[in-house]
């Protein structure tokens, strides 16, 4: 590209056709005298045709592909000092993925040269695909050519959409492309502006009262918590730590850095994936004290736990970044100048068959010890006097909404979205995102002060004995059991 002004010095003639390599060609024209330079337009019908000069763009109507040089460009080019003005375009057909394995339309790319550096165009460069079948959403993107393998970028390129007919309007000479933008990664920007402020604010809302939650307990009541409500603590730190990876992911995306988008692509999927194991050990701790009646003898029981809950996601994680599948993540929005970059797993496979696959098996196990508990609280009802149960109603209501959070109900929305759903179920996820700190917090305050008031000591009796025996949860401190026959109780 770099030696194309000593080719056009030496050409005899005005135009010549280039082979550069296996999958790369290319065709030059030259003007001899600066005055006669005009627009200049290069064309082809598919990959495996020559390409054509067309003197008037209009001509290039026939052909699935063309590419304009304005006079603009060339009238630069000599005030620049190029002493024969040409312009050179080159078609590579075996271009390098880049670090994202982008799709390019057609795995096209395509790049001209003027033998100096053109740009802020005013008559932009016109590259156009014409009758062509796709899937998602197109983007013009560029590159300098800079770098081991392309990092594409929309700056001084306009994607303008009329049927299967795609133009790129660029302002500059360089290295171009169109990328694909999966459809169902891609929203409108309106959209996309909508569901980033509710989900930073619900984020942040739900951090003040995370944050809350662990100061309550690590300095006020430690050492009077039963087992339910460490396992509970344990739920409300990667959640906290989950919140906070989120919150500045965007940030760390915009520096540019490679290894930093990668660590915190690894660390945010590493406190999501703890707190979908935490959502899962919670459901089984409360079916574990439904069948044994609140008390687990289960040796060393909170310890397992912990270490299944925090090791088993970081196994998952080790593995993704040792494929390399951690990196920058480009979200389309309807509007190509609107995008958003964020550290997140780079293969849409992995992150189905990993996050999607590893929640499936969370929500089966939680929605089912959802299910159970509701239906015992219905029974309750139907057992209790009237009087009770009003007194009672809003309570369960809480215990109710807490126990969504408390098992990623709501993360259902997020991951389960399909079709015309998907961004109306984005919306309610981002809505009981925001509560969902506050719901944990009512959870906690009302599991912590119920444990005191039915088991004082609790702490204490599970120190001495060799096997753990856990106190109740809220709903089994603050309702009787209905399954259990009325002599057993004491």
């Amino acid at each position: 590209m770099n030696v194309m002004d000593d080719i056009a010095s030496s050409m005899n003639g005005s135009s010549a056709a280039l082979t550069l390599g296996e999958g790369v060609t290319g065709i030059l024209v030259r003007e001899t005298n600066p005055e006669d330079v005009n627009e200049v337009s290069f064309a082809y019908g598919s990959q495996n045709d020559s390409m054509s000069i067309i003197e008037n763009k209009d001509d290039a109507a026939p052909f699935s592909r063309s590419v304009t040089v304005p006079k603009e460009a060339f009238d630069k080019a000599v005030s620049l000092n190029v002493s024969i003005p040409f312009a050179a375009m080159f078609r590579f057909l075996n271009m390098a993925k880049d670090e994202l394995n982008s799709t390019i339309l057609g795995d096209e790319v395509m790049a001209v040269e003027m033998g100096t550096n053109i740009t802020d165009l005013t008559d932009k460069i016109s590259i156009n695909f014409r009758q062509m079948k796709y899937k998602g959403i197109p983007s013009c993107r560029s590159w300098n050519g800079e770098g081991a393998r392309p990092n594409w970028t929309d700056d001084g390129c306009e994607t303008i959409t009329e049927g299967d007919n795609i133009t790129c309007q660029c302002s500059h000479l360089t290295f171009f492309a169109i990328l694909m933008a999966p459809p169902n990664e891609t929203i409108s920007s309106s959209d996309l502006k909508s569901l980033t402020i509710i989900t930073q604010a619900g984020c942040g809302l739900s951090m003040v009262f995370l944050g809350v939650v662990l100061f309550m307990h690590f300095l006020m009541r430690r050492t009077k918590a039963s087992i339910a409500t460490r396992i509970l603590i344990h739920l409300v730190g990667a959640m906290f730590l989950l919140n906070l990876s989120f919150l500045v992911n965007n940030a760390v995306a915009n520096l540019k850095s490679a290894v930093g988008c990668q660590i915190m692509a690894a660390l945010m999927h590493y406190f999501m994936l703890s707190t979908f194991t935490w959502f899962a050990v919670q459901a089984l701790h409360i079916c574990l004290q439904l069948h044994m009646t609140g008390k687990i003898t289960i040796s060393r029981y909170l310890l397992k736990v912990s270490v299944i809950s925090w090791v088993l996601p970081s196994v998952v994680v080790m593995v993704i970044g040792i494929v390399g599948k951690y990196g920058e993540q480009i979200i389309y929005t309807s509007d190509s100048d609107e995008t958003v970059s964020m550290c997140w797993i780079t293969d849409s496979n992995v992150h189905y068959v990993v996050n999607i696959g590893y929640y499936s098996l969370v929500f089966l196990v939680t929605f089912t010890t959802f299910i159970i508990i509701l239906s015992w609280l219905f029974c309750l009802k139907r057992n209790k006097p009237t009087k009770v149960q009003n007194d009672k109603s809003g309570k369960s209501i809480v215990t109710i909404m807490g126990l969504c959070c408390m098992l990623g109900i709501s993360w259902g929305f997020a991951f389960f979205a399909y079709g015309v759903l998907q961004i109306p179920a984005y919306y309610i996820f981002t809505v009981l995102n925001s509560f969902q700190g506050f719901f944990l917090f009512i959870y906690y305050y009302n599991t912590s002060h119920s444990g005191e008031e039915h088991n004082g000591v609790g702490s204490n009796s599970s120190n001495s004995s060799s096997t753990t025996s856990t106190t109740s949860t809220t709903i089994l401190d603050k309702f009787e059991n209905p399954y259990r026959n009325s002599p057993a109780k004491k």
